[in-house]
């Protein structure tokens, strides 16, 4: 296939999303098919060879057959490009806008989690001038970034209001969430009307005292068991849960779900519908753990994408 690989956008994850392209790229040349390099600059122009890229209503996008966007943060992973994509009538890998937009969102994703009664930290959704309910320890996350960006731990009474101002410094809606000693573990999904979950795998974080920026994206700064060295009960439990919980959401293609354990309580945290994707990216690494390849996972996207597509034309508007 013909495929258009986003990359780049106007978010603090930019490099980090050029990474994942690379190499989805080179997982698609390695698979058959025809990757297209589509780049977002930091000021939002589209390029692609370097010239300036035109867009057009209904218009497709470089005749591909579909598009890949590997954009992590705002403007990428929040449904913009998504609803953009829409617009072109391209079929395109991952959520779609809704669950997108939803799951982009901490405090709408976490409101939406706790009225279905799914099991979480306790948490506060700030406003600025609001004191939260949740006292340190406890995180405190701008409510719509991600990779960390913004995020800090406070532990005392005298930490939590910088870390509400470093927060408010990103977004006008703040989360505060209990801080949680559990194990951290994490779980891929894939699919669309029967998804399905992987071996959930435990970081370990290696530099520092918490996940952070630096963790995630510094060689060594995290190490992924996989599987996670919890019970057999608990690894059932989050496969479970992080299946509801895309479902939920009326995610697509793909998802990571985040979650802590505690003792034997299985706590969801987020969901991530377009997370790191290089082939050494905690997503892909748990699925080729659980049998599934990185070019092998990579062609089962596309035939997702293809089949919401051909099923969203299929209903009358």
């Amino acid at each position: 296939m013909r495929v258009v690989v986003i990359g780049g956008g106007r978010s603090s994850e930019h490099e980090v999303s050029l990474a994942s392209a690379e190499s989805v790229r080179a997982g698609l040349l390695k698979g058959g098919h025809e990757p297209l390099d589509v780049r977002i600059d930091r000021d939002g122009r589209w390029s692609h060879d370097g010239q300036a890229l035109a867009l057009e209503p209904a218009g497709g996008l470089l005749g591909a057959d579909v598009a890949f966007p590997v954009l992590h943060g705002p403007f990428g992973e929040d449904g913009t490009v998504q609803g953009l994509l829409e617009l072109l009538d391209v079929p395109y890998v991952g959520a779609g806008v809704m669950a997108s937009a939803v799951s982009m969102d901490k405090a709408l994703f976490k409101d939406l989690m706790s009225a279905h009664g799914i099991p979480q930290v306790e948490f506060s959704v700030v406003r600025d001038g609001d004191r939260p309910a949740v006292r340190p320890p406890a995180f405190v996350k701008p409510a719509r970034l991600g990779s960390s960006v913004g995020i800090s731990k406070a532990s005392s009474e005298a930490d939590l209001d910088g870390a509400l101002l470093n927060a408010f410094e990103h977004d006008p809606v703040v989360l505060v969430e209990r801080f949680s000693a559990g194990i951290e573990i994490e779980c891929s999904v894939l699919g669309h009307r029967e998804p399905i979950a992987s071996q959930p795998g435990e970081i370990v974080v290696k530099t520092g005292d918490w996940y952070d920026y630096e963790a995630k994206y510094t060689d060594g700064g995290m190490e992924l068991v996989v599987p996670a060295r919890v019970s057999e009960h608990v690894r059932e439990e989050v496969r479970r849960l992080a299946v509801e919980v895309f479902e939920i959401v009326s995610c697509s293609g793909m998802a990571r779900v985040d979650f802590f354990v505690e003792d034997e309580n299985v706590l969801v945290n987020e969901l991530n519908t377009i997370p790191g994707f290089t082939a050494t990216s905690v997503y892909a690494k748990l699925f080729e753990a659980s049998g599934l390849p990185y070019v092998e996972l990579l062609d089962r996207l596309l035939s997702l994408a293809l089949e919401r597509h051909e099923e969203e034309r299929g209903y009358r508007y």
